[in-house]
């Protein structure tokens, strides 16, 4: 490897954690409250990591949001919205979250945001990436992938041209999104807590050793790329008239063949899945997807390879 394939990135000085974007997902929230009064833990040389709580409304409420999705909200339109009495109570913070820690798209906005959230789905601790050229971010989740291996976690890749999610951690530069279930809404697993925070830690000694100097050969990774929101079986008056099948629950990350079960009617008619290429699900079920008409989220396996990689510092 000859030095002038490296490419040279900017240091990370300043990252933020994100708890509480979805009021209810009480891993991230505990975590930052802690953090908020110990944070040794997640201090490390040559850096300022800030944990924050993001919707602290809808935390207090244990409620995923107030008004509406905040994780839906950090787009042009409502980021540059009038402020009036009305305007939603995400939309609002959205705004104040933008001035802290951003602006969004700008050279003064956060090097890296964790954002913390949980599924009720069986996802395991999953990475989420946002932009498939990242090549700090695609290294950062290749070393946290060694670091918990043989444990799972799996990188899902929401890069899509017309499903645009405007995420809370999108104000950063390099967003980072931690989801980590099977946990309910409004409760808090001591063995997903503990996986939640190993994810992080290891993403902030990534961070010190790149700091530092260390340099990050060429890596590849496999992730699942989103391709569609597949919806329940719904009748005329929108209702949803099928449930996930039980060969389904609970197998995210698994393959989906032509022909294998998707959903499945009281009346006991099973509802299979058509289609031409194997696709694996996520978000199974997920609770809070129910009024987004979303019963689980098809994706395909792909590699992405980052350079190699250093500081220029």
């Amino acid at each position: 490897m000859t030095s002038s394939s490296v490419v040279d990135k900017p240091p990370v000085r300043r990252v933020a954690i994100f708890g509480g974007t979805h009021g209810n997902e009480l891993s991230g929230v505990f975590l930052v409250k802690h953090w908020q009064e110990h944070g040794a833990e997640i201090q490390r040389t040559g850096m300022e990591v800030k944990p924050f709580l993001t919707n602290p409304r809808a935390v207090k409420k244990c409620t995923r949001y107030i008004d509406c999705d905040m994780n839906r909200v950090f787009d042009p339109d409502n980021l540059g919205r009038t402020v009036v009495e009305d305007i939603p109570y995400e939309v609002r913070r959205a705004q104040e979250i933008n001035q802290i820690f951003g602006p969004k798209g700008s050279d003064d906005a956060y090097d890296l945001i964790f954002d913390l959230h949980n599924t009720t789905s069986n996802m395991g601790g999953t990475l989420i990436l946002e932009n498939s050229r990242d090549d700090f971010t695609i290294q950062m989740f290749h070393y946290i992938k060694n670091a918990v291996a043989p444990e799972r976690c799996p990188v899902l890749l929401i890069e899509h041209p017309s499903l645009k999610y405007a995420t809370t951690r999108s104000v950063a530069k390099h967003p980072v999104g931690v989801e980590v279930g099977p946990q309910p809404q409004g409760v808090v697993r001591a063995d997903t807590l503990d996986k939640m925070r190993k994810i992080v830690k290891h993403g902030l000694d990534f961070v010190q050793l790149f700091n530092e100097g260390k340099e990050f050969p060429p890596c590849t990774i496999e992730v699942f790329k989103i391709m569609e929101k597949v919806d329940y079986p719904r009748n005329k008056n929108d209702e949803v008239t099928a449930i996930i099948h039980p060969k389904l629950q609970d197998q995210d990350w698994q393959p989906l063949n032509n022909g294998d079960p998707l959903f499945l009617t009281l009346d006991g008619e099973v509802i299979a899945y058509k289609g031409d290429c194997t696709v694996y699900p996520t978000f199974i079920n997920e609770a809070a997807y129910y009024e987004k008409k979303q019963a689980f989220v098809k994706t395909v396996k792909m590699k992405l390879t980052a350079k190699h990689i250093r500081s220029s510092s």
